[in-house]
């Protein structure tokens, strides 16, 4: 009988958990390739085998971010179960909203990293990365231009900005207070922010 295989782990991911980490910490610039080898226990040259250098590194976690939050308010958006219209577009709010928190108290580190060191990454994977935003602003656009028709276009994308603004203030807020009390005290504070609209 053989002993059962023990699974192998994801180079890579951890690489970039372990980078995205570092860098939240210390700052892109603060940190060397050979911290990053170290702590996912290989050498710094070994990380060559999986990416270019730093940059790459930063580009792949930056990208990987804007890809999930803008796959993530897509998918959210039709998933309500409520008829057209205001229940509808209330109800895809509602699960924006959650997703983002859900989002945001997950991965404080991630956050920090992109509020920090998005002019680091090489000009075409930054072009990418704001188009990516774009498109996941334009989801809460869309939804919000349904609960508030007489709202400017702009108007309603200023507003998406500092609500993200707020939920993306995990890195120094979250801390406070354990995740099922921050998630609903997030939640409360962007439906009250966004009341303005009316």
């Amino acid at each position: 009988m053989t002993a059962p295989r023990t699974p192998t782990r994801n180079r890579r991911a951890e690489i970039l958990q372990a980078a995205a980490e570092l860098f939240a910490a210390r700052g892109f610039h603060g940190v060397s390739i050979e911290d990053i080898g170290s702590a996912v226990g290989v050498s710094g040259p070994a990380i060559y085998r999986h990416f270019s250098g730093k940059e790459a590194l930063l580009s792949e976690i930056l990208l990987d971010i804007s890809e999930r939050l803008r796959e993530q308010g897509a998918r959210l958006v039709t998933e309500p179960d409520a008829p057209a219209g205001n229940a509808y577009a209330r109800a895809a709010l509602d699960a924006l909203l959650r997703g983002h928190i859900d989002f945001a108290l997950a991965n404080p580190a991630l956050i920090r990293v992109h509020e920090r060191e998005l002019d680091n990454v090489p000009e075409p994977d930054r072009r990418r990365v704001r188009r990516l935003q774009r498109l996941y602003v334009e989801e809460w656009v869309t939804v919000l231009s349904e609960l508030y028709p007489d709202c400017p276009p702009a108007r309603l994308r200023a507003a998406t900005h500092a609500v993200f603004g707020l939920l993306n203030s995990t890195p120094r807020s979250a801390g406070e207070l354990p995740p099922e009390a921050m998630a609903p005290l997030l939640h409360g504070m962007a439906v009250s922010s966004l009341a303005v609209l009316t």
